[in-house]
């Protein structure tokens, strides 16, 4: 690979060509901000809702163009030659969007980087507009706990985006999937946990305007080194409510078993049905156990109704743990671990703690190290 090909240039230039749908979007997006200055969101429709014109983000550069300073636009080309031709033994991660690919380009430095590359299916589950909402989403938001972006390819009927590779996989593949000698401690999980509140906290309470993720999920939490989790896949992501309004309401997505009750019944969605996804996710980390699960007895198919029944009576609740952290957990982190999950699940969504609750009461948790069996520590 030659070294001027690759991520070297600093601007994300939106296409202006016409070689897709999805370029129009793009377009028609920048057009309507030049058009109407005084609106804080250019609209783009993906089933009622928006995506943001942060001003804040935005660098206008002489083409009224650019959108932020740390992506780019790759030729198809470009990404065919970073991944090797798109080979087998690339290969990261497959799903119903299609398949991501660990590939090579080079920095505005450059050195040689490490990315991650999605090529979307054309007939997958992510299509046109989520594929807008994605590029959009993470080039105006950035958190040390939100994947970063390095550029997108739209050429054609080729979508492709390009994100900074982590080298540790999804949170899914170390809760469900890795050997038992090699399964995360608790220190670890907690830390991912308060990791992942984080990157909601800001989400929720520090983006202007403020998002909802709306499809959070182990395998949507992605670990880089020293397992730092990072939030992925914006491609669902809502506007929140702001004002008086108290939810938006739209077709109801996600992933069964991490869906809100009042969202997957009414389509109204409120930062409260992250919450609630939330909780699942510290469920999965404090209990080895996947959101659905059809291979265990009907009553136990669903994390949240099993751990309910156990979640009433705390001597029990030893019983919930995953048998792979061998005992070595404390007591007393435990217990406060499950009444947050137990909190964040609640069927009344207006009960469910904000995430600056759930940052707290986490961070509190995490100030402390364990690595004794609870017989030993409380």
């Amino acid at each position: 690979m030659k070294k001027n090909q690759g991520c070297c240039f600093p601007f994300l230039r939106l296409p202006s060509g016409k070689d897709s749908k999805t370029q129009g979007l793009i377009k028609e997006t920048d057009k309507n901000r030049n058009q109407n200055k005084k609106n804080k969101y250019d609209k783009i429709e993906d089933d009622g809702g928006s995506v943001p014109n942060n001003d804040g983000s935005c660098s206008s550069g002489s083409n009224g163009k650019m959108i932020n300073a740390a992506a780019k636009i790759f030729t198809f080309q470009e990404l065919a030659i970073a991944t090797k031709n798109f080979r087998e033994e690339s290969v990261v991660g497959e799903g119903g969007f299609g398949r991501v690919y660990k590939g090579y380009c080079f920095g505005s430095d450059g050195e040689q980087v490490e990315v991650a590359v999605k090529h979307l299916d054309r007939n997958g589950i992510q299509g046109n507009k989520e594929f807008v909402v994605e590029v959009l989403m993470l080039s105006l938001y950035q958190h040390p706990n939100l994947v970063n972006m390095v550029g997108y390819c739209a050429e054609g009927d080729e979508l492709l985006l390009v994100y900074e590779f982590m080298p540790l996989g999804s949170l899914e593949y170390h809760l469900h999937d890795i050997s038992p000698n090699e399964a995360l401690n608790w220190n670890t999980r907690m830390e991912i946990a308060l990791g992942v509140a984080k990157g909601l906290e800001y989400l929720h309470d520090k983006a202007n305007p403020p998002v909802i993720h709306r499809d959070l999920k182990a395998s949507n939490i992605l670990l880089g080194q020293d397992y730092h989790p990072k939030l992925s896949d914006f491609g669902l992501a809502k506007l929140g409510p702001v004002g008086e309004n108290s939810h938006i309401t739209t077709r109801v997505v996600g992933a069964y078993g991490y869906c809100a009750p009042e969202y997957a019944s009414t389509g109204r969605l409120t930062f409260k049905s992250d919450i609630y996804s939330f909780g699942v996710l510290l469920l999965e980390l404090i209990t080895g156990r996947k959101a659905i699960d059809f291979s265990l007895p009907a009553e136990e198919h669903t994390l949240v109704n099993w751990a309910r029944l156990l979640l009433k009576d705390p001597r029990k609740f030893p019983h919930m743990v995953d048998p792979q952290l061998q005992g070595c957990y404390p007591t007393s982190g435990l217990n406060r671990a499950l009444a947050l999950a137990a909190l964040c699940v609640q069927q009344v969504a207006t009960k469910r703690p904000p995430m600056r609750e759930v940052v707290a009461a986490l961070s509190r948790l995490t100030s402390r190290t364990y690595g004794r069996a609870p017989s030993q520590q409380n």
